[in-house]
């Protein structure tokens, strides 16, 4: 069979993540079921499968790549008929038979959703409800995109990862306000461990707090762990936004494209009524 790419979309929030991991629901053991009633394979892994990456528990994704020796008949609609509402595939590609999504990837790019509305209460809250953090002033948008610039380029991120090697890195950095958000977008052609989570916040922390002596400091060649250590930053609002690859033409099936625009903005919808509900549950 010729190996295939898809593109997959998903909400992270219902899933321990995406690796296959016993016990517990996962965006790629929800993948391989569906194959498995397909009769696309039998076994413990597709022949020639692999993934661009392995989001964390509650971490969401727009192009999630993962690839496999498939038959041409399988679809991203065909595929989507067997998948939960929170995953859709929604592109494919034919790729070499050597190909390898994790390896093959010269790119990936994440996005974090920050909300903090201006001249709002939020950070405040936030600080609230880290004992770690004292009460600090709403974040600062100059701040923090000082802090995420000088974040940016190569450095050792060993401070800011549980990995114990290969913790040297080149990110790409960049922040846009988009209404109540900050929008914090890096990339790599490859990262730690938790990098992105911990980069936000760190620069929460500093657009908080105004210290960039702080940044030196994790970036420093000492380790900073324990209680001084940086802590992830929660997982939600990250996306893993895009993987890129040379050579590879992906064609956008429309109906499972579709499809899945539908299924999130149904999502969106009742997301929406979920924090007035909350909202309105605070206002006394």
């Amino acid at each position: 069979m010729p190996r295939r790419a898809f593109r997959v979309a998903y909400d992270g929030r219902p899933y321990h993540g995406f690796q296959r991991q016993p016990d517990v629901t996962t965006v790629e053991g929800e993948l391989f079921g569906a194959l498995r009633r397909l009769d696309v394979f039998a076994g413990e892994k597709p022949p020639g499968y692999a993934a661009a990456g392995r989001t964390d528990a509650g971490v969401s994704a727009r192009a999630q790549t993962v690839a496999l020796d498939a038959p041409e008949w399988l679809t991203p609609y065909a595929l989507n008929g067997e998948l939960p509402d929170p995953i859709q595939v929604w592109a494919h590609a034919d790729a070499p038979d050597d190909f390898h999504a994790t390896h093959d990837a010269n790119w990936r790019e994440y996005r974090y959703f920050w909300h903090v509305p201006e001249g709002s209460e939020g950070t405040e809250r936030r600080a609230e409800s880290n004992a770690t953090r004292e009460q600090a002033p709403d974040a600062d948008d100059d701040c923090a995109e000082r802090a995420l610039s000088r974040l940016a380029g190569e450095h050792d991120f060993h401070n800011l990862t549980p990995d114990d090697a290969n913790t040297v890195r080149t990110l790409d950095a960049s922040l846009e306000r988009e209404g109540d958000f900050l929008v914090v977008t890096v990339g790599a052609s490859g990262f730690c461990r938790e990098l992105v989570r911990r980069v936000v916040s760190l620069v929460q922390e500093v657009a908080e707090t105004g210290e960039f002596d702080r940044i030196e400091t994790v970036l420093g060649d000492d380790p900073v762990d324990g209680p001084d250590g940086v802590p992830p930053a929660d997982p939600y609002p990250l996306v893993l936004h895009d993987v890129d690859y040379d050579d590879l033409d992906f064609a956008v099936d429309e109906d499972a494209a579709e499809r899945a625009r539908a299924t999130f903005r149904s999502l969106h919808d009742d997301r929406l009524a979920l924090a007035r509900v909350a909202g309105h549950l605070a206002e006394f």
